[in-house]
């Protein structure tokens, strides 16, 4: 046995060095790797900056079909008159047209107390007198639990809590609601259980004179997203494909086109612009599509508040609209929501968009 030979492998791996030929491996792998990184985010970033370039076209504008989230301080007595004159301004000459107004939350088995919206009634009338011609719907929500996540949440593959959640849309349209909408999260790409939900919920909605609204995922930017973000854990982003059959059981769908977690506006905007067109792509003729604009200003990994403004919102779904369906009128704005926004976010809203021709 030699030297080298009788070495310990502990002591032959601390007295290697890399040679030249060695050194030019591990740097040409390094780089490879950090090109399989990179090329990817530049080419995604360049192609969103691209979607926000241009100019939408002139008709872009209101079609008097947009809808803005309010919180659950408008049912329970908190909002007073100097409130409803804020919110007339605010909306004075937009398109305006439907007040998601928070009723809920749904209990997890899907009922909703009565007691969760003891100023509905009387709400809903002030509201039609100041506003005439908004359409107030119930915006209920949960969040959603799958097998084995334990007890936490909704669960939808449970037959009963679907029953009850439909009963609880009933109740609500009985107390002079115009419609349910409907914001249960996460949907993950593909759930069956959600849309055996739609199919239950929206005929008994229908029947009562209503109309069903749901707030969707974002669309998978790229082919095959939502698998990758499953990989990391996230629910986040739906295929087109999905996104078509959930429009299909609506009579409006709103798509939460924010929490995007990029760092630019121009980025931000470019994402909105993409989103639009592929959801104009798949939306059925005879349902509203609605693009979320963010009016919060919270900052964490998924939110930037510099970037993800109003404005960019306002300016992407414009271009999004122009390149693809330009003179669909069944499209509209969504703001989200009014206890967080500014006025520069209503300014950003009224002046981009339009008003009410």
């Amino acid at each position: 046995m030699t030297k080298q030979a009788g070495r310990s492998l502990a002591a032959r791996v601390r007295a290697w060095r890399p040679g030249k030929k060695t050194k030019k491996t591990a740097i040409r792998v390094a780089v490879a790797l950090v090109l399989v990184v990179l090329v990817p985010v530049v080419a995604a970033g360049s192609a969103l900056r691209a979607s926000y370039a241009g100019t939408p076209a002139a008709d872009a504008v209101t079609r008097g079909r947009d809808a803005v989230w309010l919180g659950h301080a408008w049912l329970d007595g908190r909002r007073g008159p100097a409130d409803i004159a804020e919110l007339k301004r605010n909306v004075a000459g937009t398109g305006m047209r439907d007040l998601y107004i928070h009723a809920g939350p749904l209990e997890h088995d899907g009922t909703l107390p009565a007691t969760a919206y003891p100023d509905a009634r009387r709400m809903i009338g002030v509201l039609h007198r100041e506003l005439p011609g908004v359409r107030i719907q119930a915006w209920l929500g949960d969040k959603l639990v799958r097998p084995g996540e334990g007890p936490g949440g909704l669960r939808l593959d449970d037959p009963r809590a679907r029953a009850a959640v439909v009963d609880s849309a009933r109740q609500v349209m009985r107390a002079g609601f115009e419609g349910v909408h409907l914001d249960v999260e996460p949907v993950r790409t593909g759930d069956r259980d959600f849309l055996a939900l739609l199919d239950a919920l929206h005929p008994a909605v229908r029947d009562a004179g209503g109309v069903l609204s749901v707030a969707a995922q974002q669309i998978d930017p790229v082919p095959a997203m939502h698998a990758a973000a499953r990989l990391a854990g996230s629910p986040k982003w739906w295929t087109q494909r999905y996104f078509a059959q959930v429009a299909r059981r609506t009579d409006q769908i709103a798509v939460m086109s924010y929490d995007t977690a990029l760092p630019v506006e121009s980025l931000y905007g470019g994402y909105v612009a993409r989103q639009t067109e592929l959801a104009l792509q798949v939306t059925p003729a005879g349902t509203d599509l609605l693009m979320g604009l963010p009016f919060y200003h919270t900052d964490d990994l998924g939110h930037h508040g510099h970037a993800e403004t109003a404005a960019a919102a306002v300016r992407g779904a414009r271009l999004g609209l122009s390149r693809e369906d330009r003179g669909r009128q069944r499209f509209g704005l969504a703001l989200y929501v009014d206890f967080a926004a500014t006025e520069d976010d209503w300014r950003a809203y009224r002046n981009g968009w339009g008003a009410r021709g």
